[in-house]
């Protein structure tokens, strides 16, 4: 984080709670939720201490210490004239923009180290499927370690170029797989079986030709037979891994439908299990949003609704349902106008009060970059009119909201997420 490399280091036997600090390292080499924090408990310190840290930055303007704790350095500001009404205007901007940036460019990080992580699962699955399988755990024992705190979580929209699109969809169907599993109250066990069978659910297209990996329309009899036996493969190779039965289930069945239409082996929902439920559902979802060919994906508001309206019988209806109300009617990545009229690109929902997601707003007025992000449950008076393909927006708002080609999603905290009253 830019903004913070000058504050100040401590030694960490000095910390104490209600200091703000700064984590230096990689996303998933430390279990907090974020990387910059405000300790509020002994709990935090001892974990701390356990990592082995001998020295982290605090912010002294951003603590709220207790009477003992160690002086903030001095910190010289340089005098300003009195700033006109215009000008504080411009600087409330600022800093709103700055935090809004922060947040974005953290999800980023977190998102290429998580990236970075499953190429290298996929580069030791051949020979080393073992050690694979360890790197699975842990990555899915990070992800978990930031998923599972108190409070509600954003499901948050990333810029483009977010790693080739086998990895991109693993992560997209292991993370939004994780947040259905949250919302239904999983234990952390039940979790990291969910969580490793999804990362893990295209691993059999590893045996299979490249341009057979991804279904397509024009495929032949012949050709659509070889793409189905990736499951086949992937059971295989997941054995090899010693992966346990929760996951292998996930594997095995993710293709399966709850009416018994899908494949290999066309079960119906009695015998699936939750996870695979779960990854099923997902997987379709990511199937339609992301395609092999552009041109034939839907808008995440559309695919919800194809799968609510001509699905309904291939899925779990309860998990359904819950998905529908956890990505909201329109989830990050839909295209929308608004009921004042403006058009605007849906870029994070909380998914536990999905019906006023965040949103950055087409506005002629305030350059692209500048752009504030609103938060729809701030204003009561403004929503969400209807959703559009990015196609049917005017030029000039499908020019600025720049909607992604490929949808990929990760989770922040909502408590990090940068408030506060912006012009709408």
């Amino acid at each position: 984080m830019k903004d913070n490399a000058t504050d100040p280091l401590i030694d960490v036997a000095q910390l104490k709670v209600g200091m703000f600090i700064h984590l230096d390292l990689g996303w998933m080499s430390h279990p907090f939720p974020l990387s910059s924090f405000k300790l509020s408990s002994e709990d935090q310190l001892l974990v701390l201490r356990r990592l082995g840290l001998k020295q982290v930055r605090w912010s002294p303007a951003k603590s709220e210490l207790p009477d003992d704790a160690p002086p903030a350095p001095a910190v010289v500001e340089a005098s300003n004239p009195a700033l006109s009404p215009e000008q504080q205007l411009k600087e409330v901007h600022r800093k709103a923009l700055a935090a809004q940036r922060e947040a974005l460019s953290l999800c980023e990080k977190q998102y290429a180290e998580a990236a970075a992580a499953f190429k290298s699962i996929v580069d030791l699955v051949p020979r080393e499927p073992v050690n694979s399988r360890d790197q699975s755990t842990a990555l899915v024992s990070a992800l978990l370690d930031k998923m599972l705190v108190e409070g509600d979580l954003n499901i948050r929209l990333l810029n483009e170029g977010a790693g080739d699109r086998g990895t991109a969809h693993a992560l997209n169907v292991s993370i939004i797989s994780l947040l259905l599993g949250r919302a239904f109250g999983l234990g952390r066990d039940e979790m990291m079986d969910l969580g490793v069978g999804a990362l893990l659910h295209d691993i059999g297209k590893l045996e299979l030709p490249p341009r057979l990996r991804h279904r397509d329309e024009g495929f032949t009899s012949a050709e659509s037979q070889v793409y189905q036996t990736h499951v086949v493969k992937g059971v295989a190779l997941a054995k090899q891994m010693d992966l346990a039965a929760g996951p292998l289930l996930v594997i095995a069945q993710h293709h399966e439908n709850a009416d018994g239409t899908g494949f290999p082996q066309r079960i119906n929902v009695d015998r699936m299990s939750a996870a695979s439920r779960i990854v099923a559902l997902v997987n379709r979802f990511d199937g339609l949003c992301n395609p092999l060919l552009v041109s034939k994906a839907m808008t995440p508001h559309e695919a919800l609704s194809l799968m609510f309206a001509q699905g309904r019988n291939r899925f779990d209806a309860t998990m359904l349902n819950a998905f529908i109300r956890m990505m909201g009617v329109y989830p990050p990545g839909s295209t929308v106008q608004l009921t004042d009229d403006r058009y605007a690109l849906v870029v994070a929902v909380n998914s536990s009060r999905p019906l006023k997601p965040r949103v950055m707003v087409h506005d002629a007025k305030v350059a692209r970059d500048e752009a504030l992000i609103v938060n729809l449950e701030d204003h009561p008076d403004l929503g969400i009119r209807r959703s559009l393909k990015p196609g049917a927006l005017p030029r000039a708002s499908l020019d600025y909201l720049s909607p992604r080609a490929r949808v990929a999603y990760f989770f922040e905290s909502v408590a990090a997420t940068p408030s506060g009253e912006v012009s709408v």
